[in-house]
């Protein structure tokens, strides 16, 4: 579920302009240098400002170590815990909503 959310958010196109790598924010320079082949500056950029709307800065910090390691991702959703099951959801809305703003 993770792999094809964060699939979506990353191969989809932007029409919206980046912030420049200097200002970049935490969700922006990890999508950049993701391996993923999609981490394109303009839809990286895009999905930064959607993050930006949706979750906390702290969040954003969280979200980002995911771009490296999804299995951090797999611990949070499959957790037990309250904290974890309210980051999962606010990640969940961000990720469609990059997917239908960025997209």
């Amino acid at each position: 579920m993770f792999r094809l959310a964060l699939a979506a958010c990353l191969c989809i196109s932007s029409t919206l302009a980046t912030v420049p790598t200097a200002d970049a924010g935490t969700i922006e320079r990890a999508c950049r240098s993701s391996d993923r082949g999609a981490a394109q500056a303009s839809l990286c950029g895009c999905i930064q400002k959607v993050a930006e709307l949706r979750l906390t800065r702290s969040e954003q910090r969280t979200v980002a170590k995911w771009f490296a390691d999804p299995h951090r991702a797999q611990e949070v959703r499959q957790s037990s815990s309250r904290s974890d099951e309210r980051l999962w959801k606010r990640y969940k809305t961000f990720g469609s909503d990059a997917e239908r703003i960025c997209g």
